[in-house]
């Protein structure tokens, strides 16, 4: 008979001459990980419970807890980890697809870390951006291509409807469903705030955030959940989800435990029943289609909402991107395969997909080679870290960026990759009540605005060490960027030269 025992992968390391028995991480915790013993009198942990979400650690009025990563190890092989034993004796026990949440935690390369940016010195002088302006104000959606004038020989306003952003920055689709309402209050108050925009993911849109629509890109993806006439009006902008950088290739998975309640009724699905959306939308399997799609899109709102189509960053991307800037569509959305998600298949996440690095880099180039880059505007996502990777992404091509796990650190995440369980310790990846409570959406949307408003103080900062005084002129501009240790071909796809150069 096959016995086979999974240590822990986390164990809570409890200080016996601090703790008080208070049992206040007995309250904290979802996961039932700590609990008093009565034979003992004193506190236990169930370890295999722990996700090392951190909530005992912070709330622990003692600070006697922290959690440490478990030094069990089957015998040393380079080509066998201990992570990769387990998951086959997992699958072998159950049956079962694996699941994970958040971004691939595996070691690829992140090629924001390998572009360094360009700074100015005598002959094009830097900018001191405390004392000059800058413009960080970005307008996504078709640049006009031709100036006309009435019969009166005035200029005549035939620009396209478009987004205006006072930063280069937007919060990235996420579910009401997969984040708790509160959540996404918090991200709609934020973006308001901000003079921003967030994504409702394919969830819908709660009655309650309807009055934030200016600041609300609705998203339709191959599911429909939540999609109707209002839904549509209600956004500034609507998104049509192609594929999603975790998970290129599938749909969505929304368990039954998740989609209950007011999360149900949003969707407009049966209560308690898995909300799945299909791998490929079913009325679209060519551009014609994909077109079809954007101008029944467009009547339905009056010609008064910019399309955005939200593609995985895949191999072929540059010629998926040529075609959808032919469709009608306003915005490309490009999702690499670091990003986030609330659940995906383990396999997909980690093995599916390409950098979006390398990805916005070879559309860029593909659309300017073809003469069409001015008729759609890029917004890249998919592990945006910091500043400084949003002015990378700018400089590679993008227009603005998507981030999704930097505002769930910000509110308050700590990023411990059990989201799809449901029982968030924070209160943000969880539709269970008492959990939701605790995450405030006045302080989380208040953390948001101060993330972005440094991102942006410090973006400036990076311009202005360029001699780049707006977002516009940093646009694609390569000469910004310069490489360390990638090979010619990174280099070639990239188009920048290496550092030294």
């Amino acid at each position: 008979m096959v016995r086979e025992f999974l240590y822990p992968e986390y164990e809570v390391f409890r200080n016996a001459g601090r703790c008080n028995s208070c049992r206040r991480c007995v309250t904290e915790c979802a996961n039932q990980v700590h609990y008093y013993d009565d034979k003992t009198g004193a506190m236990a942990e169930r370890n295999e419970a722990c996700v090392n979400c951190h909530r005992c650690v912070a709330y622990c009025p003692q600070k006697a807890l922290k959690i440490i990563k478990s030094d069990h190890c089957f015998k040393a092989n380079a080509n066998w980890s201990r992570h990769t034993i387990e998951e086959v004796y997992r699958q072998a026990d159950g049956g079962g697809v694996l699941l994970s949440s958040m971004g691939t935690p595996l070691d690829f390369p992140n090629y924001w870390d390998r572009l360094l940016l360009n700074a100015s010195q005598v002959t094009n002088p830097s900018i001191d951006p405390l004392r000059e302006p800058m413009e960080t104000r970005v307008y996504l959606g078709p640049k006009t291509q031709e100036i006309r004038r009435d019969s009166r020989g005035r200029l005549a306003d035939n620009r396209p409807k478009r987004l205006e952003l006072s930063s280069p920055i937007l919060f990235s689709a996420m579910s009401f469903g997969s984040l708790s309402l509160n959540a996404h209050t918090a991200l709609a108050k934020a973006a308001q705030a901000l003079g921003t925009l967030y994504n409702t993911g394919e969830g819908g849109l709660h009655r309650t955030l309807y009055p934030y629509g200016a600041n609300t890109i609705v998203q339709v993806a191959s599911g429909r959940f939540g999609v109707h006439k209002e839904y549509l009006a209600a956004g500034a902008a609507i998104e049509i989800k192609m594929g999603q950088g975790a998970k290129p290739g599938i749909g969505g998975h929304l368990p039954g435990y998740k989609n209950v309640g007011e999360v149900a009724r949003t969707r407009m699905t049966p209560d308690g029943s898995d909300a799945i959306s299909p791998a490929p939308h079913h009325d679209i399997y060519s551009i014609e289609d994909l077109r079809q799609l954007v101008y029944s899109l467009k009547e339905a709102t009056d010609y008064q909402k910019p399309v955005i189509i939200k593609i995985a960053a895949v191999h072929n991307v540059g010629a998926i991107a040529s075609g959808i800037a032919r469709s009608g569509a306003d915005i490309i959305a490009i999702d690499g395969f670091r990003g986030g998600t609330g659940a995906a298949p383990t396999r997909i996440r980690d093995n599916v997909g390409i950098p979006v690095e390398l990805a916005l880099a070879a559309v860029d180039r593909r659309l300017r080679q073809e003469g069409i880059r001015g008729n759609v505007s890029l917004i890249a996502g998919g592990s945006i870290h910091s500043s400084a990777d949003v002015a990378k992404a700018i400089a590679l091509g993008a227009d603005a960026v998507y981030i999704g796990t930097a505002a769930l650190l910000a509110m308050g995440c700590h990023l411990c990759r059990s989201c799809q369980l449901g029982r968030c310790n924070w209160g943000i990846a969880t539709q269970v009540a008492e959990l939701s409570r605790r995450l405030d959406p006045e302080e989380a949307a208040q953390r948001l605005v101060n993330l972005v408003t440094a991102w942006t103080h410090e973006i400036k900062e990076l311009m202005g060490g360029m001699g780049i005084n707006s977002i516009e002129a940093l646009g694609g501009n390569r000469l910004m960027l310069r490489a360390v240790g990638l090979n010619e071909k990174e280099l070639e796809i990239l188009g920048v030269k290496h550092a030294g150069e």
